[in-house]
């Protein structure tokens, strides 16, 4: 495939596409960077350790190292099949929600977005992405951490922790962290759509043949990917933390979680976790917009005026 398309072209966005390709890429994403998804949680999540002792881990490779070590390869991929089998709603509503964002902006069939618009699109498909997403890494977190800690396995999978949840709390404890999810994705979804799309822009306008290549989406979208990690770790570090504390743990959710964690930690601590999800974000987002390009240049086959 020498050429793709661009998402924001000028004919009038289509949701339902979008909704089938962002799913297809989703899964593309989480194949590619679970692993080191799997690291960034137990960094954020790890234990304080007492005066004088020293961390659970020194950074992402002691991470990997003692997690390969304990519970071998398979302890990195812990917690994937929340993702993986809500991946494809989670991101097919979040492009959804973003071509949708689009449409409500565009007068017309040839109307372009300025990149504010984008931004703001961008940012809308945040509410749709937190209503599948927000349980999903719910369940992801504490498959993630349940034997991090040396305690005994309390979940057996993503449908034994998602119904001991609900006895234990119900919805409320399935959806704990949607705020903090919703905090996080709303400005990051914005700058994550902004700069893929400005960076194709730019590709468009350098070449020769008004083409858009297959490298210049993987660039685009492994740096979109980074932007949105920089702008949104540290709401994220407080989702981490407050999806996987006892209940009752923070009385004001995502406010205590920030209080105790600057206090007790000070501001680095927000970006705990950021090596590995930094090493992450290149290439799993990369390979999301690769495989939404290619469900783009299938259905230009198969379905033409889809």
């Amino acid at each position: 495939m020498a050429t793709v398309e661009k998402l924001s072209t000028d004919r009038k966005a289509n949701p339902i596409k979008s909704l089938l390709t962002g799913g297809f890429g989703g899964i593309c994403n989480v194949l590619s960077g679970h692993p080191l998804d799997t690291i960034k949680v137990r960094l954020q999540t790890m234990p304080r350790p007492a005066p004088g002792e020293q961390p659970m881990y020194k950074g992402t490779f002691d991470c990997a190292a003692k997690t390969i070590k304990t519970e071998g390869v398979r302890g990195l991929y812990k917690g994937m099949s929340a993702p993986l089998t809500g991946v494809a709603p989670i991101f097919a509503m979040c492009f959804a929600g973003y071509t949708l964002g689009k449409r409500l902006q565009q007068r017309d069939e040839d109307a372009r977005l300025s990149y504010p618009q984008i931004f703001v699109a961008g940012s809308f498909s945040g509410l749709f992405s937190t209503l599948v997403m927000a349980p999903g890494e719910r369940i992801k977190v504490l498959l993630q951490t349940q034997e991090a800690t040396g305690g005994q396995r309390k979940y057996n999978g993503m449908i034994d922790c998602a119904g001991k949840l609900y006895k234990e709390g119900g919805v409320r404890s399935v959806f704990k962290g949607s705020c903090a999810t919703m905090l996080r994705d709303l400005p990051a979804n914005g700058l994550y759509f902004l700069v893929y799309e400005y960076i194709q822009d730019m590709a468009k306008s350098t070449s020769p043949t008004g083409q858009i290549s297959t490298a210049s989406t993987i660039l685009a979208g492994g740096v979109a990917g980074m932007a949105y990690w920089i702008f949104g770790m540290p709401a994220d570090v407080l989702k981490s933390r407050l999806q996987s504390a006892p209940e009752g743990t923070y009385k004001h959710g995502i406010r205590s979680v920030f209080k105790d964690l600057i206090v007790k930690d000070g501001p680095l601590a927000l970006y705990r976790g950021v090596t590995p999800i930094m090493i992450r974000a290149f290439p799993a987002n990369a390979a999301c917009f690769f495989g939404i390009e290619l469900a783009n240049h299938f259905f230009r086959v198969v379905a033409p005026s889809f």
